[in-house]
């Protein structure tokens, strides 16, 4: 479930954000995993955006586990190094988080961070 990159710390998933994930493409029948990507924008500075995919990138860094598939790209990957990816399922609704401890301030959107 863990995927490196050179010195980029590690990124996680915790099961509950793979199983989603199997889950959703199970019933989507078209794409093959979720694609989170940071751009730039959003309220802080940057944002996550999450895609379903129907293909994986040749330098995706890929995580796995629980039957799903996780896809980051490479240059997300600077902004993500040490995060995890969690799947909450609350009162308020149901989301995908990114955990990350380079962010340094967030909105209340919860998609949007700055560092």
């Amino acid at each position: 479930m863990n995927a490196t990159a050179g010195t980029t710390p590690k990124i996680t998933a915790t099961k509950s954000a793979l199983s989603r994930v199997a889950e959703i493409v199970a019933k989507d029948g078209k794409n093959i995993a979720l694609r989170i990507s940071v751009e730039g924008g959003g309220c802080s500075g940057f944002s996550y955006n999450f895609d379903l995919v129907n293909s994986q990138e040749e330098n995706d860094f890929v995580i796995e586990g629980n039957g799903g598939k996780i896809l980051i790209d490479e240059m997300s990957m600077i902004y993500m190094g040490g995060s995890e990816i969690d799947f909450v399922d609350e009162l308020m609704g149901q989301a995908f988080q990114v955990n990350n401890p380079n962010a340094v301030a967030s909105c209340g959107c919860g998609t949007s961070f700055s560092i």
